[in-house]
């Protein structure tokens, strides 16, 4: 089935809803439109304006290659009202996957990217960073986005760009530790804990400043989808911490270039 491309209006093409075949026949001939961030965003959707009010929405894009549970649980939030944001677009390297599908299903604009033989309707750098440019975004949200993020989208974002990854960083990161692999190796090493990591994002994979942490005891017994669970759970809650406070511009940076997230209730601490 050819797919039609919709847009985001902001020059990105858009990759549309799979349909049944039955259902494509009946609306054969007419593209398939998805609603663009500003029609599908309104002020005070389900839960009111986000915490601080007459402070303008921070605009999200959410990069992701699998199903997707933390950007939901970041999306979920913005619409609750606990991140003061709104996801924009979503940006994905595999159209069909989890991720993706839920942004559709909510009407956030999808975008492929890298463009590929396996992925002929994806972007280019260029026109991807052009897209984000209309789009004003200010972050960008990386959950299990598997490809290494372009030189030119860091440079073009410093400090902008955060990643979860399931294990403390630096312990098992890098090229090639996603998903159970990341598990398999901690129990593997013998080691105690484990947990989700919160990271700034620059050029390599997994080295950036790290932002927060969680830790999680890895059990005498644990099979990797056991450790799996638990620190999956963490990281649900502490990638929205985190990005709740990103939103609310309470990042401090060290001098030593560490950095630090002021207190909601004490921003002295």
């Amino acid at each position: 089935m050819e797919a039609s491309v919709a847009s985001t209006g902001s020059g990105l093409r858009c990759s549309p809803n799979p349909m049944p075949k039955q259902q494509h026949e009946r609306r054969s001939g007419r593209p398939i439109r998805m609603l663009t961030p500003t029609r599908r965003w309104g002020r005070g959707r389900r839960g009111g304006e986000a915490r601080g009010v007459g402070v303008e929405r921070k605009r999200l894009v959410e990069f992701v290659s699998g199903g997707g549970s933390n950007i939901r649980a970041i999306h979920d939030a913005a619409l609750g009202g606990d991140v003061n944001g709104v996801v924009v677009a979503l940006v994905t390297d595999k159209p069909g996957c989890g991720g993706a599908e839920h942004a559709r299903g909510n009407g956030i604009p999808v975008v492929v990217f890298p463009k590929s033989k396996s992925a002929p309707e994806g972007v280019s750098t260029d026109e991807l960073l052009n897209g984000l440019r209309e789009l004003r975004v200010d972050f960008i949200l990386l959950a299990g986005y598997l490809k290494l993020i372009p030189v030119e989208l860091v440079q073009a974002y410093p400090k902008s760009i955060l990643n979860i990854h399931p294990s403390l960083l630096p312990a098992f990161g890098g090229k090639g530790y996603y998903g159970l692999k990341v598990h398999k190796a901690v129990i593997a090493s013998g080691a105690r804990y484990s947990g989700p990591t919160v990271h700034f994002v620059d050029e390599h994979y997994d080295t950036g400043r790290t932002l927060a942490q969680r830790v999680v005891p890895v059990q005498a017994n644990d099979t990797p989808e056991q450790l799996a669970t638990r620190v999956l759970h963490e990281e649900h809650q502490v990638y929205v911490e985190a990005v709740t406070a990103l939103c609310e511009d309470r990042i401090v940076w060290r001098e030593d270039g560490i950095p630090l997230i002021r207190s909601q209730t004490n921003p002295d601490e």
